[in-house]
């Protein structure tokens, strides 16, 4: 491979590193409330670690070579190892770090955003000097050997199908053995329909013996069956449902959540954290929604957490999720921001451009909080999050939305602008922070939170008039979700994109009220600067940094919000009259570069008809389960070709020339002192700091024996056919 396509997949040694602070907001918390988080984030952290397993089968082993060359010998102490006895470079050094900071960041050495490969910038056979002559505590000598030589191949692996998740030959996914296609996800999102089973906790393997043919969806828990579960025959078949997937872990969460309880503020919450061990005791959906169900009752906690596998993005069929834990500190000026727009909710509801029945019969009033992180394991930190996911509860039931005010800041810190003029690039320095918090709040609470799903009962009843007509077609309703169906198992791989993109727009067409703006803080006379910033963010994002999540040889997005902004995008460019111009120039250095404007004069009318008329499709098609016309349409707005005015295949490569980096965040760590008192410990904002924190956030070494045993449990799903 060539240096600039390999540059894709290593990541660069000036890799940025910042600070996600917090050492205010957990000074102001009591004894007890600390104690609170201090358990909860261990058991957040010990989660996350099944995200290793989750994203390749090598994951689990990487981490254990990785976390204990670096614990055991100490980072300048590896580094005199690496540099004096295995005549590293500097660079070389610098390359492991890197490296080892983007594969502990994202859970894995696949992109946490974007699911393309990591792999080291450095030469094999230096990175294998290192593993024989440094010392480990947590393997021997010839087990740490043995390690390596198990894994090191698809360390460096670029083979078509490593270079990025997926299904089948598209890419790599442990959510799947490697023998299952698209028609094996297919065959078994039928059988889970037909059983009334959800697929968040879950994983499938696929196993061939001659004519037969076998799957285990095995699910989420500490507990493991005794004996095997008896076989469902299914369209010739064999399907057992069985429990035990990472078992170990699910057990020290377990245990975390038990001590956490201990320490809660209020009996809501010790129901929380009770189902919560249910669930990853017992395996139990219905017990980990019966705590999503506590926590939306648990009104404006100083600590808010949730914890469990809550996001599908990753899944290639989009209905399993991703473990994903946080424990945060409520900001409360902000969050009394908030608290004043979910009080306006309703009025703003209105300005959406469906009628009345393709809305919630009810508003269900939100908490709405600003939060300063304390702890986010996963595969990457967002900005902001709408929760639960379970359909049946965010529609009848109720959510909580919650703005992660101290990673937007750091997100931006220090951000290179390219494509733009200078007044544009002023503009979003100046003001992207802020309109960001506020595309993120209608996001959030009025995107993800808006919008009904019609539906057909078993005995024929719905939940709309029979007379209600399809503002479309203004013909009457044609569809609706049947007994047993969802969104996600309705529009399953295209779910996430296409819900993401209906909350961005959402948040464009809402922050043009600027009497909504004045929640913020915005007056009139910053108003329009405000909106243009928000609008031109939103563009930008579209042309520099959503092409990078597109792969031409599968033609596939791997990431649904740069997705979902990149469909926004092209929707803009085609409402023509000026709005939206990209085109490609000469830069200054000589190279093909491009240009883009937004008419700031057209936003309010060319622009907000664009965006309405887009955003009553994209409304319409999901309240009435229309998979057929939601994915035409969207698949012609997330087409990357080189057809007419914008040759977005050729300008892929120049975005991609001009990428830059997304930050790694230092998160600090809490620990318990001789007097039983929590300590809070921040870490420099640099790659050794980064490692220093993960060195002391898992002091027990057996992690290693339980990411090993799972590892070597599935390894036979695991190996090319």
């Amino acid at each position: 491979m060539d240096p600039k396509a390999l540059s894709h997949y290593i990541l660069p040694l000036e890799q940025p590193v910042v600070n996600l602070d917090c050492t205010e907001a957990f000074n102001g918390l009591t004894d007890q409330e600390k104690l609170y988080t201090y358990y909860l984030s261990k058991a957040c952290w010990v989660g996350g670690l099944a995200v290793d397993i989750q994203t390749s089968p090598e994951s689990p082993g990487i981490f254990c070579l990785l976390h204990d060359l670096f614990k055991t010998n100490g980072v300048e102490g590896l580094k005199a190892v690496a540099v004096g006895d295995c005549e590293f470079t500097e660079d070389e050094w610098k390359a492991l770090l890197v490296y080892a900071g983007g594969f502990l960041f994202n859970s894995g050495n696949y992109k946490g955003f974007g699911d393309t490969k990591i792999i080291p910038g450095l030469p094999l056979n230096k990175l294998e000097s290192l593993v024989i002559k440094a010392k480990f505590s947590g393997h021997t000598p010839e087990g740490a050997l043995k390690l390596w030589n198990d894994v090191k191949d698809k360390v460096y692996s670029l083979s078509e199908r490593e270079k990025q998740l997926g299904l089948g030959e598209k890419g790599i996914s442990t959510y799947f053995s490697y023998n299952c296609t698209q028609d094996d996800a297919e065959l078994i999102n039928r059988f889970m329909k037909k059983q009334g089973i959800e697929g968040w906790m879950t994983r499938c393997f696929k196993t061939v013996d001659g004519e037969k043919i076998s799957y285990e969806i095995r699910t989420a828990s500490a507990e493991e069956d005794v004996k095997q579960p008896e076989a469902h025959a299914f369209e010739g078949c064999e399907i057992r449902l069985t429990r035990g997937d990472y078992a170990p872990l699910m057990k020290r969460v377990s245990e975390y959540l038990v001590k956490a309880k201990e320490y809660a503020s209020n009996e809501t919450e010790q129901k929380m954290l009770e189902s919560y061990v249910e669930s990853f005791t017992k395996g139990s959906l219905d017990a980990h929604k019966e705590g999503s169900r506590y926590w939306i009752k648990d009104k404006g906690p100083i600590v808010e957490t949730y914890i469990g596998f809550i996001e599908n993005y990753r899944d290639p069929s989009g209905v399993r999720a991703e473990f994903e834990g946080f424990v945060s500190v409520v900001n409360r000026p902000l969050s009394a921001k908030f608290a004043i727009l979910v009080e306006k909710a309703e009025d703003l509801l209105k300005l959406l451009p469906w009628p009345q029945e393709f809305e919630k019969d009810e508003f269900l009033r939100p908490d709405f909080t600003s939060l300063d992180v304390l702890t986010f394991s996963g595969s990457g930190i967002p900005a902001g999050i709408n929760i639960p996911n379970y359909d049946e509860i965010r529609q009848s039931e109720g959510f909580k939305n919650v703005s992660l005010g101290n990673v937007i800041p750091a997100s931006y810190k220090d951000a290179v602008i390219p494509f733009v003029n200078d007044r544009d690039k002023d503009i979003l320095n100046t003001h992207r922070i802020e309109a960001f918090e506020v595309q993120v709040a209608y996001h959030e609470l009025l995107g993800h939170g808006s919008g009904k799903l019609l539906k057909k009962n078993s005995d024929g009843t719905t939940n709309y008039p029979s007379d209600l007509k399809n503002p479309l077609t203004n013909d009457l309703i044609e569809s609706a979700y049947e007994d047993g169906e969802n969104y996600d198992s309705v529009f399953t791989t295209l779910g996430s994109a296409y819900e993401e993109c209906r909350a961005e727009a959402v948040g464009l067409l809402l922050c043009l009220d600027k009497n909504a703006l004045k929640i913020f803080g915005i007056e009139e006379d910053k108003a329009d600067t405000i909106i243009y910033a928000n609008w031109l963010s939103m563009i930008f994002t579209g042309v520099a940094r959503t092409l990078e999540m597109y792969q031409p040889k599968t033609e596939s997005w791997m990431q649904s919000h740069s997705q979902a902004r990149f469909v926004i995008l092209q929707v803009l460019i085609e409402a023509g009259e000026g709005l939206v111009t990209v085109v490609e120039k000469t830069g200054s250095d000589g190279k093909p570069d491009l240009e883009l404007t937004l008419n700031q004069s057209k936003i309010d009318t060319v622009g907000r008809k664009a965006i309405s008329d887009f955003l009553l499709k994209l409304q319409v098609y999901k309240s009435t389960a229309d998979i057929k016309s939601a994915r035409s349409m969207f698949d012609k707005y997330s087409a990357v070709n080189n057809d007419g005015q914008y040759p977005w295949a050729k300008w892929r490569d120049i975005v991609l020339d001009k990428k830059q980096p997304r930050k790694i965040f230092v998160q600090p760590n809490l620990s318990l002192n001789g007097s039983g008192s929590v300590q809070l410990k921040s870490y420099d904002s640099s790659p050794e700091g980064f490692i220093q924190s993960w060195i002391e956030r898992f002091q027990d070494l057996s992690i290693y024996e339980d990411l090993e045993s799972l590892r070597l449990k599935d390894r036979s799903h695991f190996t090319d056919a």
